[in-house]
């Protein structure tokens, strides 16, 4: 790591291509790895230029060495994001070797999945220390004003902050394993590393608290929502590509969901604009990507500019078909048969993969991180915790219903759920249903460890790595085959390791290891 950080003094963020304000192409300023940071800010569009590398930072991220090299993969909101996340619960099924490591739990501090989502985690969140230090100096040097350049700190702060929740998800226990979240979280990084002497002062930078690091997250989070441009406010495609002040409403209401802060949820939740609705049709957010009014934040690929073969959503779970959908959701009651969501899928091999990710030549598809839609099953569960029952109850159906055949039959009713801890559990299991593929499954396995309703226990029982066998998929009873043993989460698996090179480099860190690593 010592020498990953010395490479980041010259400031690597034009790499590739970044998205303009009006979210068209522009070609590299300068070659890979040569914008010096006394040139990166010293005029406004490359200002704009340097917001945008954080962007990219987030879209693509580096893999083996090579960033927009011949291997990217999409750490760490790219593909590898939606993959991951997946790939470490039970609802989907890894059908060949490429994310098994990940699937099977089988990784050590050394296994490239685990070690550059921690690397490009902090990769981004150094881009994004650097630019905010480059944005202090070019509004003293008159290059861009302070409005202007809150827009951008805005903007740069709520990636700060996903990043560090993010990597909260794979490498700390979740808020509530201790009563005042007092356990390892990870480092929370607010300095820019530039110099070679930057370097040496953070090499010894240990494990902020987990409740530091979800103080800090909002901290940044508040900002980017106080600063940010509304959804109102962007053009075009960038309502959805760009940080605006819905997105981090909604990340906070992510965050405040994490700490089981229920309360607090619903403030954030009344807060999000009307300019977010639930599309009717489902799957319409797949259809259009970059013109819906459902999502929230996604990032922008093209032809261009996405994460290639190796990393790109529509290779991975349609193209290459190396992620179905596992029998076990697919089978689930919970799931209606004529359900219009089972439209968007494919049968390959007698195995189910999700065809939501529809470019498979091009790899256009924009990532979905955040829709409406989570936002609205956030605020059902929330209510259900507070026993506003029929308030969960409506927010609840206004997302399934748009699924159903025929929802005035088909819609649950108050009788559905006996007590609001059912309500509870159905709304879980819509997120299951509603989410699948989308990268939500390990942060709600995470989240409700041992929770008093609907405890998760660690690493869920799951299919075997490869194609299910023929007979898998067959709906009217849920399945019941043989699933591999749960992994427990006093087993050192249910967190990744932090990386070998890194812990190689830094003490204090080596010390703080995850446990049994």
């Amino acid at each position: 790591m010592k020498n990953k950080n010395k490479f980041l003094v010259t400031l690597a963020i034009f790499s590739g291509f970044f998205l303009n304000s009006c979210s068209e192409e522009i070609v590299d300023l300068e070659p890979f790895g040569t914008v010096k940071s006394e040139t990166a800010f010293s005029s406004p569009t490359l200002v704009l230029a340097a917001v945008n590398g954080v962007y990219n930072a987030a879209q693509m991220g580096v893999f083996n060495g090579t960033e927009a090299g011949p291997a990217p993969r999409g750490y760490v909101f790219g593909a590898a994001y939606f993959q991951q996340n997946e790939a470490r619960g039970e609802d989907v099924v890894n059908t060949q070797a490429f994310y098994q490591i990940t699937y099977e739990a089988n990784y050590d501090a050394t296994t490239a999945n685990n070690v550059f989502y921690w690397s490009d985690g902090y990769q981004l969140i150094n881009k994004a220390n650097v630019v905010l230090k480059g944005l202090d100096g070019a509004v003293e040097k008159g290059t861009i004003t302070e409005a202007v350049a809150n827009g951008y700190r805005a903007e740069i702060r709520f990636w700060r902050a996903y990043a560090h929740l993010e990597l909260l998800k794979h490498f700390s226990m979740p808020y509530f394993h201790t009563p005042n979240a007092s356990h390892p979280g990870i480092p929370y990084r607010t300095e820019a590393i530039i110099t070679p002497q930057d370097v040496d002062a953070n090499l010894t930078k240990g494990r902020n608290t987990v409740a530091e690091c979800y103080t800090l997250a909002l901290a940044d989070l508040d900002f980017a929502e106080q600063n940010a441009p509304t959804k109102a406010q962007r053009a075009g495609i960038d309502k959805i590509v760009k940080v605006t002040k819905g997105a981090a409403i909604s990340l906070k209401i992510i965050a405040f969901q994490n700490m089981k802060m229920w309360p607090s949820v619903l403030t954030e939740f009344a807060k999000l604009p009307s300019q977010y609705i639930l599309e009717a049709n489902p799957m319409a957010v797949f259809a259009n990507n970059y013109g819906n009014n459902e999502s929230v934040l996604s990032i922008y690929n093209t032809a261009n500019t996405n994460p290639g073969v190796n990393g790109a959503l529509a290779s991975q779970f349609n193209r290459r078909n190396l992620i179905a959908i596992s029998p076990i959701i697919w089978r689930d009651a919970a799931w209606l048969v004529d359900d219009k969501r089972r439209e968007e899928t494919a049968v390959v091999d007698n195995a189910v993969f999700t065809r939501k990710y529809k470019d498979a030549t091009n790899y256009s598809d924009g990532s979905p991180l955040i829709r409406y839609s989570e936002m609205v099953l956030a605020a059902a569960e929330a209510n259900a915790r507070l026993s506003n029952t029929d308030v969960a109850l409506t927010l609840l159906n206004s997302v399934r219903n748009r699924a159903l055949a025929a929802p005035l039959t088909q819609a649950y009713t108050s009788a559905t759920f006996g007590t609001p801890a059912d309500l509870v559990r159905g709304i879980l299991k819509e997120r299951r249903i509603e989410f699948i593929c989308e990268g939500k499954r390990w942060g709600d396995i995470h989240r409700l460890l041992n929770d008093d309703i609907a405890p998760t226990s660690g690493i869920p029982s799951k299919f075997r790595n490869g194609f299910p066998p023929v007979g898998s998929y067959t709906l009217g009873t849920p399945f019941t085959g043989t699933l591999t043993a749960a992994i427990p989460s006093t087993d050192r698996r249910f967190l990744w390791p932090i990386p070998l090179q890194e812990t190689n480099n830094n003490p204090t860190l080596k010390a703080q290891q995850n446990p049994g690593w």
